[in-house]
Parts: C-alpha cells; structure tokens; sequence
C-alpha cells in the first residue's frame, strides 16, 4: 500500500514536473527531450530526498546539541560531535532513498550496493563531515553565526556537490 501511494505521488509530481518544464522549453523555443527531462525528475528526487535528509540531520544535530547542553558535556564541542551523529544516521538515510527512487537501476544495469553504500559514505563524508565542519566552525567561531543557524547556510555549497558526486560516482551503473 505505501508503495502504491508512493509511486501516485511521483506520477503526479512527475506530470506537473513535465507540464512545467514543457512550457517553460516553450518559452525559450527549445524542444524538451526525454533525457532532459529524466535528468530533470532525477535532480528533483535527490532534491526531496535531500530535503528529508536535511530535517532529519538538523533534527538529530539540535536534539544531540540540547542532551550535551543538558549533561553539561563536551560544552566546547558539542557542535562538532552532533554534527558527527546527525552525519552518520542522515547518511544512512539518504543511501537508503536515493538507492530505491533516486539513482535506480534499469533493465540490464548493476551496482554493488556494499560499494555503493561505501562510496556515499565516502562522498558524504568529504562534504557532509569535513566540508560542512570547516564551514560550521568557520561561520560559528569566526563570522559568530549561530551554531544552530550555521548549517542551514552549509546547504548552499554541500547540496549541489552532493548531487554531482552522488550521480557520477557513488551510484554509477555498470552495463551487463
């Protein structure tokens, strides 16, 4: 049944996706190919499942951030060490969906998903932990930018990187 409503649901947002863009090639007298338009549906999938990802992962990192405040633990670091937890379980996550609606496979198409998972890990933690903690501390120790506000801001550089190095490596498809 939640595969059903998950799938009307892309059908529609697919439909509107289509119509839109369509006028939009109008408008500009170009004609809308199929593969604009798969590579268009694709970045708007990654673009829900990373919306997802990101409630999820500021939610890990705020209720991580209150329980050290709570403990009076790591008060220096707290911010660095959320931002580890909400990596790990967001990461998780993402793979997860991006696997299953984002970067799925066709007829006569193969991937390792061990390799897969290991390479979003990998690509992840290249913008998603040390990126995004280079700008966290960047933006909360030097610019004086809320902590809490901070990665809201990291979102303009790690989304569309992520993106790139998701479709072109991570979930790379090999022909059998």
């Amino acid at each position: 049944m939640f595969d059903n409503m998950c799938n009307r649901i892309w059908n529609l947002i697919g439909k509107l996706a289509y119509i839109l863009l369509n006028m939009v090639f109008k408008l500009i007298k170009q004609d809308l190919t199929d593969k604009i338009y798969e590579n268009f549906m694709q970045f708007v999938k990654f673009g829900i499942v990373g919306l997802s990802n990101t409630i999820i992962s500021y939610i890990v990192y705020v209720v991580s951030l209150l329980i050290f405040r709570q403990m009076a633990i790591l008060i220096n670091s707290g911010y660095l060490v959320a931002q580890v937890v909400a990596f790990v379980l967001s990461v998780l996550w993402s793979f997860y969906w991006n696997n299953k609606i984002v970067f799925n496979l066709q007829e006569g198409e193969e991937r390792s998903v061990f390799r897969a998972l290991i390479r979003t890990f990998i690509s992840y933690s290249f913008t998603g932990l040390f990126l995004n903690s280079i700008l966290l501390f960047f933006w909360v120790k030097v610019v004086y930018i809320s902590e809490f506000i901070a990665p809201i801001i990291n979102l303009l550089v790690s989304v569309p990187l992520n993106f790139v190095i998701n479709k072109f490596w991570a979930f790379k498809k090999n022909r059998i």
